[in-house]
């Protein structure tokens, strides 16, 4: 199983939804770096889940315990270890599920791949897992904007819907549903020539990065998909480019927007094929959001950060 991702600044991922904890490890960062414990906190908050009525209420604090790699304030050169416990498993939630694949989501496929799969959540294809990724990000984004790179994300639909998002969350909620949306992110500050020509171009390694998300299943650069519609005298304009050409920044804004699925796990009963290979109708039981796209935009960032970071420390070294 892959859970590595970069060659220059590279983030492993560990532990699974209902285990004692989650957690990452960075290794190839640069020395003597100011670390704000503070503020890798505020990202992992801004993730949190039970912040509102639409949100899981499993009421994670996600509080974050660096073990190695940081020295009295500073990074050291060494792997930086995080750790985030879990606390508030409620592994009874699915043991009706044990025994049949939840539509939408990874059972199946991951008992094919290895054999086994751990039903509580989803072990490792939870979107638990990102929490660690959210905590390294914070750290990748700190060494960036100590370059003057800073990335941000804004959600810019629900379900079709680009106000009045309540409205579409109460009534999915009551029918016992969610909905997805489209997240737009924008790298500020980016220089002129990163990202490397061929396979690992700039747009193809962040979409690498943020496609790794689980819940995204789609993305877009610059005028994406809407560029069909475009002459080429149009296209060619500067804002249409979303930052990159030829697989290199070009100096500007790198912007691109991914689609975000709705959350596979929902009340309303569905039918679900068994592991003896029976079909039974199960309403999901347990703590979900109703719409992932609420959290997801600190992950989004974090994985973008990473995967910018790594390709700088490529193109410029430590």
């Amino acid at each position: 199983m892959s859970n590595t991702f970069g060659s220059f600044f590279r983030v492993t991922t560990f532990g699974e939804s209902h285990g004692p904890m989650i957690g990452a490890v960075i290794d190839g960062i640069e020395s003597n770096l100011p670390l704000d414990v503070g503020r890798i906190q505020k990202e992992l908050d801004r993730r949190r889940p039970a912040q509102n009525e639409f949100e899981s209420q499993r009421k994670e604090h996600d509080r974050i315990e660096i073990v190695s790699g940081v020295f009295e304030g500073r990074t050291t050169g060494t792997p930086v270890a995080i750790l985030i416990r879990n606390t508030d498993q409620h592994s009874k939630d699915y043991e009706n599920l044990k025994d049949v694949y939840r539509p939408g989501h990874a059972d199946e496929t991951y008992e094919a791949r290895y054999g086994v799969r751990d039903y509580r959540g989803g072990g490792r294809a939870s979107g638990r897992e990102t929490a660690a990724r959210v905590a390294a990000g914070a750290v990748a984004k700190q060494v960036l904007e100590s370059k003057g790179i800073a990335i941000e994300s804004r959600i810019i639909s629900i379900h079709g819907r680009k106000e009045n998002f309540d409205e579409v969350l109460e009534e999915a909620k009551r029918k016992g549903e969610s909905v997805g949306g489209v997240l737009e992110c924008t790298v500020k500050g980016m220089p002129k020539g990163i990202g490397e020509p061929v396979f690992d171009k700039l747009d193809a390694y962040i979409a690498h990065a943020v496609m790794s998300i689980g819940a995204i299943k789609g993305i877009e650069f610059g005028s994406g998909f809407s560029s069909e519609l475009l002459y080429g005298s149009e296209n060619n304009l500067p804002c249409n480019a979303g930052g990159i050409l030829g697989g290199i920044s070009d100096g500007n804004d790198i912007g691109f927007r991914v689609a975000v699925k709705p959350t596979p796990s929902i009340a309303k009963p569905q039918p679900m094929k068994t592991r003896d290979g029976g079909i039974r109708e199960v309403g999901i039981e347990g703590r979900h959001d109703v719409c992932i796209c609420l959290r997801i935009g600190p992950v989004v960032e974090a994985m973008t950060a990473i995967a910018v970071l790594d390709q700088l420390y490529a193109r410029t070294g430590r």
